[in-house]
Order: structure tokens, then sequence, then C-alpha cells
């Protein structure tokens, strides 16, 4: 059985689960960990079967959720690499540095560098006791330091095995290093790979965003793809999208409703670039001229809930899909923020 939910879709959080055969993947984490388990259990996904996660991008709203839900569950995390990268930094808080403070380390630091050592080198080694070296009182350097950690608590616990004091309770590693998860795996845009049953196809997408891609999926010969936080279909993505069993497409906005709306002019520029977001007319005028109109189903994902209405996007797809009526396909579902779309399965 393959099924396609979608958990959440617009700017608050981004969600959805693909199954297929023994495998299930979940396609962004932008909802907390306990949301995106309430919302899976509400429509039949136990979380807990749950085989990796697999990003799109690094905003927030495709994110939020990602390093808590990896973690309870210790499953891999699939990424490219910038897009690992730029999230790594969106966590890792920022150090503030006036222009006077930078000068003055740098001073510091240049007269580090030129004072002299004021004893031998010999003298400052002292002998290796039983074949480690020493700090002179009887610490250790660096890396044997922790070498000598990893083996004192091993013989913590091989002591507590063999019924002596139970060893400390382990520190969860996340609790220093916020970007820490079991697996993080790299893949590539334009190369395909597998995750168990699923194969996946990732192209390029326009977005702002460190390397935002869109996503294939294919099991057991259903064909399920995946576009939207994209600021036009370029032909790469025109390719990707053909031939599909299942359709999610981006329809963000209302031209004139953002344009009149209460966003900074400067986030409406945005919006309304080529690495923005999808407009209703733009999304029909793909669906009209562009789509070859085989999915079974197309959904129209990430609306605006400031500068949309879900009519108005379901107005302009309907009329785009008119030529191409069909008993078997273009059946049209909106995602919404507030609540998941029921799974289809095929």
């Amino acid at each position: 059985m393959v099924r396609f939910t979608v958990l959440a879709s617009g700017s608050r959080g981004n969600s959805t689960v693909v199954c297929g055969g023994q495998t299930r993947i979940l396609v962004d984490a932008g909802l907390s960990c306990r949301e995106l388990f309430r919302r899976m259990r509400a429509v039949g996904e136990e979380p807990e079967k749950l085989d990796a996660i697999i990003v799109t991008h690094e905003h927030q709203d495709h994110i939020n959720g990602l390093a808590v839900t990896a973690r309870k569950l210790g499953i891999p995390v699939y990424f490219t690499e910038a897009t690992h990268r730029a999230w790594m930094r969106w966590l890792t808080p920022r150090r503030q540095m006036s222009y006077a403070q930078w000068l003055e380390q740098c001073r510091k630091q240049a007269a580090e560098r030129s004072v002299e050592p004021s004893v031998a080198i010999e003298d400052e080694i002292e002998e290796p006791e039983a074949g480690m070296a020493g700090n002179g009182d009887g610490s250790l350097p660096g890396a044997a330091a922790a070498a000598s950690q990893v083996n004192s608590n091993g013989a913590a616990r091989a002591a507590d095995s063999a019924g002596g004091e139970a060893a400390p309770e382990e520190k969860k590693p996340w609790k220093d290093d916020p970007t820490w998860l079991p697996s993080v795996e790299y893949f590539q845009s334009g190369k395909p790979f597998t995750i168990g049953d699923i194969a996946v196809s990732p192209f390029t997408i326009s977005h702002d965003a460190a390397d935002p891609v869109g996503f294939v999926f294919s099991a057991e010969g259903v064909r399920m793809a995946m576009a939207t936080d994209l600021g036009y279909i370029s032909p790469n993505v025109k390719a990707q999208l053909k031939r599909a069993d299942l359709l999610l497409l981006e329809s963000n906005h209302d031209l004139e409703m953002l344009r009149d709306g209460p966003y900074p002019w400067s986030v409406k520029q945005r919006v309304l670039s080529r690495v923005g977001h999808l407009s209703n007319e733009a999304t029909a005028e793909f669906l009209e001229q562009g789509y070859d109109g085989q999915a079974q189903y197309v959904i129209l994902g990430h609306l605006s809930e400031n500068n949309n209405l879900p009519e108005l996007a379901r107005i302009g797809a309907e009329r785009a899909l008119a030529g191409k009526a069909s008993l078997l396909a273009n059946r049209l579902l909106l995602a919404c923020q507030d609540e998941p779309l029921s799974s289809l399965q095929f």
C-alpha cells in the first residue's frame, strides 16, 4: 500500500508523510514534535514506525520540530549538505562583537604570537607515565584525556554489569550541541537515491534558501511529486512533474490580496520574486499549459493565510483543469494549515 498524507501546509508549518512498502518517510518537520505525532495518529499513522526525515530547505516552517522528532525516534535526517550547514547556523547562537572588541582581540592575539617561550621545549615535556603523556598535575592532555574518559566510562559500565555500583546517567549530547542528530545523510539535487522501499528523486527549485529542493517519490509503481516554496516553475521542475500519479503544488497567494495586504513592501517584493512563492495565477497557468493531466490527485498547498483565500485558489485551478476533465484523474484537493488532509491511498 502506498499512502500520501499532508499533515500541515502553510506559512506556520509544513509536513507530509509518504509511505511505500515497509518504509515511512516524514517530509519536513515544520510543526512541534508533539503536534506532528498528534496529527499522525489522527490519520492512522504511527510515528514510531517512521524510518527517516527528509528536508526540502532550512526555513523555520519546514524544520521547527526536526531535531526533537529525530532524537525522540532515533531516525536519520536527509539533507543536502548546504541545507544542513544552513540549519546548523540557524541553531547555533551567534556571538555579537563590536568593532572595538574585535580590534582588542586582534591586538591580544598578535601579542601572544610575539612572546617567546620562557622555557626550553624539552623542559616542558615530562616523561610519559604508563605509556601516556601527562600535564604534570596528573591530568591528561586533549584527545588523550578524552580517550581515558571513554575507557573509564567503559570500565564503569563493565563494573556495573558485573554487579558493581551503577554508572552515572549518561549526559544527553544535545544539551551542549543543539545541532546534534542521531544520524545525518547527505543527498544531492539531481541524483536519485533510495530510502528503504521508496525511490527519491530530488530536484532544484527556485527559492531564497541555501539549496532548496522538491521531490518525486516512487514506490510500487506510484509516482508522487512535491513542489512548494518556489518562485516560478522552471523547465527542470516541469520535467519532474510529468507522469505523476499525485501532484502537490504550491498556490500561495492571490496577487491583488498580496499587493493590497498588510505586508511591508520588502516582503511583498520577496514573495513576488523568482525566489519567492507561486501565486494562484502562476499555478493555474502551469496547470492549463504545462501540466500533462495525468495525476489522480492534484493538491494545492502552502496557501497564505493573509494573502489568499481557499476558494480563490480552488476556482483558478478548477478553471485551468477544465480542459483536462477525467473520471480517473485531476481530483482537486486543498491542503491546509490547521488540520491534516485525509490519507490518499494507491
